[in-house]
């Protein structure tokens, strides 16, 4: 009868720590900070000079990537969302090749080579890539869509991949 009840009470022990350590599991997954956002591709619509992508895009995504074919050959760029403001910077990691890149809270990380850039500024903070910030590109928002001149996606691309 001992051996019995040494038995259920160590199962109901076990079974403790079980529940206990699931519900920990569950209050931390809850109370990290949000998930990284992939790069979404998106189409940019482009007329004449002038380039323009859905606010709605960015807003559902957090980070929408787009291409543009220009002079200089196709130029990709991103549109994330950064503290409830919208930032349009080049999308390129010359030394690796990479045009992607994850937000991860306030940080840019590269998908190939994994540097990080400050996502507000574009300024490299850590990795082999760190001397290709990413520029910025100027837009302004008209009937719910992110526009931009051709010309100065160009212009962002040209100095990202310059040699600081």
């Amino acid at each position: 009868m001992n051996r019995k009840l040494v038995l259920v009470s160590l199962l109901a022990i076990i079974l403790s720590f079980s529940v206990l350590g699931c519900v920990g599991s569950d209050d931390s997954a809850s109370a990290s900070s949000s998930d990284p956002a992939k790069g979404t591709w998106i189409e940019a619509e482009v007329s004449g000079d002038t380039v323009s992508i859905p606010v709605s895009s960015v807003e559902h995504y957090t980070n929408a990537h787009f291409k543009v074919n220009t002079d200089i050959g196709e130029v990709a760029a991103m549109a994330y969302i950064l503290d409830d403001e919208i930032m349009v910077k080049s999308n390129v990691c010359p030394p690796c090749g990479s045009i992607g890149f994850t937000l991860e809270d306030d940080i840019l990380v590269c998908d190939l080579c994994s540097t990080v850039f400050d996502a507000a500024t574009g300024d490299g903070i850590q990795g082999g890539c760190v001397d290709y910030p990413k520029e910025s590109i100027p837009y302004t928002i008209s009937d719910g869509n992110i526009v931009m001149n051709l010309d100065d996606i160009v212009t962002a691309h040209r100095n990202t991949v310059a040699i600081y």
